[in-house]
């Protein structure tokens, strides 16, 4: 049996506050890009995440985000798994993100 993956969460409100930046990975859909977007995020969608991992710097701290938090923590609990160390998903997703950061960006 595969050992559990400990996920680590993070809110919008702290990642905004982090003094080194993380990447930001967004793994929604290129549809969901097209409503809504933070802007300098790197887009990977979920399903693409396998193929373009030496896009994912494994060396940076990087916070991957969804819509609501969902498939962000999967891609997380993946990611792991995958080796990287530096990841955390963003509870809530970009919704929270809208809410608690930059109201500009559209909630859908």
């Amino acid at each position: 049996m595969d050992e559990p993956v400990i996920v680590e969460e993070i809110c919008a409100r702290d990642v905004h506050a982090l003094q080194a930046a993380p990447l930001l990975l967004d793994v929604r859909e290129h549809e969901e890009l097209a409503v809504a977007r933070i802007p300098g995020a790197l887009h990977i969608p979920m399903g693409e995440i396998a193929v373009r991992l030496s896009e994912i710097p494994d060396d940076r701290d990087v916070v991957v985000f969804c819509h609501h938090g969902k498939r962000s923590y999967s891609v997380v609990s993946w990611l792991k798994r995958a080796g990287f160390t530096r990841v955390r998903s963003l509870r809530g997703g970009i919704d929270a993100w809208s809410c608690e950061v930059d109201p500009s960006i559209p909630r859908y």
